[in-house]
C-alpha cells in the first residue's frame, strides 16, 4: 500500500479546518498581521494564533518581522506538493472516465438487438 509522506499528512491535516483555509484564502491577497487575520472571525486572537501555529508548522505560512509587526505570508511549496499529489489521482480518474465514455459510445453505436431473435 502506498503511504503518503508525513509532510503531506501535515499539509492535509492543516487544510482540514475551514478557519485555516479561510486564513490561507485571505493571505492570497498579501501579507497580514494576526490582528488583521483575526478580524473576520468570531474568535479570540489567541485562538487565531493557534490556527496560525498549525499553518506555520505545516509550512503553509511564514512569519516575517517588520518592526513590532510579524506579518504572515503564504508559502506556496506545500500547496504545490499537495496539488501535484492530487493531480495524479485526477489524471487516473480522467483516464477511467474517458475509457467509460468510449465504451458507452461503442455500445450506443451498435444497433439494438431484439433478445427474441437470439
Amino acid at each position: 500500500m502506498y503511504q503518503m509522506p508525513d509532510h503531506l499528512d501535515t499539509t492535509f491535516s492543516a487544510l482540514a479546518d475551514p478557519t485555516r483555509r479561510a486564513i490561507l484564502a485571505r493571505l492570497t491577497l498579501g501579507e497580514a498581521s494576526v490582528m488583521e487575520l483575526a478580524e473576520p472571525f468570531d474568535m479570540s486572537q489567541p485562538a487565531v494564533s493557534r490556527h496560525l501555529k498549525v499553518l506555520e508548522q505545516a509550512g503553509l505560512i511564514s512569519r516575517g518581522r517588520d518592526a513590532q509587526r510579524r506579518p504572515c505570508r503564504l508559502e506556496a511549496a506545500p500547496l504545490a506538493e499537495a496539488s501535484a499529489w492530487l493531480e495524479r489521482y485526477r489524471q487516473l480518474w480522467e483516464g477511467n472516465f474517458q475509457r467509460l465514455d468510449a465504451l458507452l459510445d461503442t455500445l450506443q453505436s451498435q444497433p439494438d438487438r431484439d433478445p427474441k431473435e437470439e
